[in-house]
């Protein structure tokens, strides 16, 4: 029987030993994951891509209809913009806001009661005197009602607050 001492012919049919180091595994395994990745890619990727990007597609068109929505309400009314035109010291809507919060509650009540029957001043001032005083009547008591539903808030409050206290307290 014939003995190799020789520790580097031992050391080489050693490493062709090793499975990893198989040139048939090594061509195996590279063919088997190249295949395994191009299934991967052809089953799974383009499918949830074209969703991806369909989803992307419709986000950038709902920008865009938006932008150019805005441009042409832009270019159509360049007066109604938030910064005063050059010599008035208000815009519109701030005169509107002030000349609302100057009324009253009850011109406020008022003003929105006639707005709902679809009438204006003018013609309630033509009315004949019983139908102007149940518009008074009803404006009245929508005074009433507004202010009793602001003293039931303001008396739930304290009364919230203490419960709130009570449950912190345990």
């Amino acid at each position: 029987m014939l003995i190799n001492n020789n520790t580097q012919a031992l050391s080489t049919v050693e490493k062709l030993k090793r499975p990893d180091m198989d040139p048939a595994n090594a061509a195996a395994s590279t063919l088997y994951s190249g295949a395994l990745q191009t299934a991967q890619q052809s089953v799974s990727v383009p499918a949830a891509q074209t969703q991806l990007d369909k989803a992307a597609d419709r986000i950038d068109e709902a920008f865009a209809k938006t932008r150019v929505q805005l441009q042409a309400s832009t270019a159509a009314t360049p007066a109604t913009t938030d910064v005063p035109a050059a010599g008035s010291t208000t815009s519109a809507a701030r005169a509107d806001f002030t000349d609302y919060m100057s009324k009253t509650p009850a011109e406020r009540i008022r003003e929105q009661l006639l707005k709902e029957q679809g009438l204006t001043e003018a013609e309630v001032q033509t009315m004949p005197q019983e139908k102007q005083d149940a518009i008074a009547k009803q404006v009245a008591d929508r005074l009433k009602q507004q202010q009793e539903q602001q003293v039931a808030v303001k008396t739930a409050e304290p009364q919230a607050q203490s419960v709130k206290e009570t449950l912190a307290a345990i």
